[in-house]
């Protein structure tokens, strides 16, 4: 999902560079809810290895 995030902020930079305003801000929104998602998803890993141990 990683990849993912930088394939969309690689996306959202050369958009912005060639004057796509609408494109760039897609793939930052798409970028921003990916990081988010990983967020959670590792909260959640953290929380449930200190609850085991």
């Amino acid at each position: 999902m990683i990849k993912w995030i930088i394939i969309l902020l690689i996306i959202a930079a050369a958009a912005t560079l060639l004057g796509m305003p609408a494109l760039a801000g897609a793939a930052a929104t798409g970028a921003r809810i990916l990081i988010g998602i990983v967020l959670i998803i590792f909260l959640l890993v953290m929380l449930g290895v200190f609850a085991v141990a």
